[in-house]
């Protein structure tokens, strides 16, 4: 007789295997990588409203807006799998205080893409088409920008435990996506019906403009006081620095959009008030911001010295020195001086190497797969006798 041999049991392996968890391959996508999309919109927007233009420019402008639109649109994609798939990294992510400010990210992302299709990407799809999706884009973004500031803040009060030592420009992120609601904004006006609903909008983003500065006021101090208390950023974060250009900047810029915007809008004499404004604000925040831009400047080449690789932090060369080209751009329309023109055409040409040095970078570390590895725990540097680790 013979005996039937019942199978045998899967082995431990086996049904490991079988509960590995869906697309690995996104589980370490944090919301970093928005960074990505909004410095490859900003060289489009920017690049659209420079002073001095060549054939070709807008043209080339308008292929890297449609870059960025695509790559908004694969990004959505991956981070909708990676809430579906890892919820629980996407949960350590809003827990971990070094990540959870890039949740900023995102409503700067969509806003930015915004900006770039109401000025240069109405180029390729029409003016009917732009208007929509720039709309949809502002408001999904300011909306999730408002939440963005009041959320991070929150947790970081009440579950992230941070000491003064780890103050880091990244702090900024989800305080300065209303600022970019604020620059985007005017760029709606001249389609929404004269009267009330213009100046609504105009006000609003005036709002937008307040609460944002008024956040950076408080967390700017916070970041200069790590650096001359605790010494130089570890030299993966050194990039970082270029963010505290984003709310210089675009504040700048904003100013400038109210200033476009205004006449028609509100009565006189206040639309002249927005022009002076544009000019005595945006002024001294502009040379501020070429004082930080140099100081970042010594502090990354001290970094890049000590080798300082690639890392996706390198993203903050590009939005924050667009914001400030955008801002120069305004305040040479204003006042008429090539200085700023200069300004602006040099950042510009700053801006795209570092976009196109990022993106490449970018694109081997995606292909090779290092970008979406787990990370690794950094080991701590070597400590002078003061202490600060070099």
């Amino acid at each position: 007789m013979v005996t039937a041999v019942r199978p045998a049991p899967p082995a431990p392996a086996t049904a490991a295997l079988r509960l590995r968890p869906r697309l690995p391959g996104v589980r370490h996508l944090g919301p970093n990588w928005y960074a990505s999309v909004m410095g490859t919109a900003v060289v489009a927007s920017a690049g659209a409203t420079l002073p001095y233009t060549f054939p070709g420019l807008r043209t080339a402008c308008a292929a890297v807006w449609a870059l960025s639109l695509l790559m908004l649109a694969m990004l959505l994609t991956a981070r909708a799998a990676h809430w579906l798939h890892h919820r629980d990294q996407a949960r350590a992510h809003l827990l971990d205080p070094t990540m959870a400010p890039f949740y900023g990210c995102l409503p700067m992302a969509l806003l930015a893409v915004g900006g770039g299709t109401l000025t240069v990407g109405k180029d390729w799809i029409g003016t009917g088409a732009a208007v929509p999706v720039g709309a949809v884009l502002f408001g999904v973004g300011t909306a999730l920008g408002l939440a963005a500031a009041v959320a991070v803040p929150y947790l970081m009060v009440v579950r992230h435990r941070v000491a003064a030592d780890q103050a880091s420009p990244v702090w900024l992120l989800p305080v300065v996506a209303p600022m970019v609601s604020a620059a985007v904004g005017p760029l709606l006006l001249p389609h929404l019906p004269s009267g009330q609903a213009q100046r609504t909008l105009l006000y609003a983003c005036c709002a937008l403009f307040g609460l944002s500065l008024l956040a950076t006021l408080l967390m700017l101090p916070l970041v200069f006081a790590r650096l001359v208390t605790a010494g130089p950023l570890p030299t993966a974060l050194t990039p970082t620095l270029f963010l505290v250009l984003g709310p210089l900047g675009q504040s700048t810029t904003a100013a400038n959009k109210f200033a476009d915007a205004a006449p028609g809008v509100v009565p006189a004499p206040l639309d002249q008030g927005f022009l002076v404004f544009a000019v005595l604000y945006g002024v001294p925040v502009l040379g501020f911001a070429l004082l930080w831009l140099a100081l970042a400047a010594a502090l990354v080449r001290r970094a890049r010295r000590d080798g300082m690789g690639f890392a996706m932090t390198w993203w903050a060369f590009t939005f924050p020195v667009g914001t400030c080209v955008t801002g120069a751009e305004g305040l040479g329309a204003h006042t008429d001086l090539p200085a700023f023109d200069w300004l602006a055409a040099g950042l510009y040409a700053f801006l795209v190497l570092a976009w196109a040095t990022a993106l490449t970078h970018t694109l081997r570390g995606t292909l090779t797969g290092r970008l979406l590895a787990a990370p690794r725990q950094a080991l701590p540097g070597p400590r002078s006798a003061t202490g600060r680790t070099r």
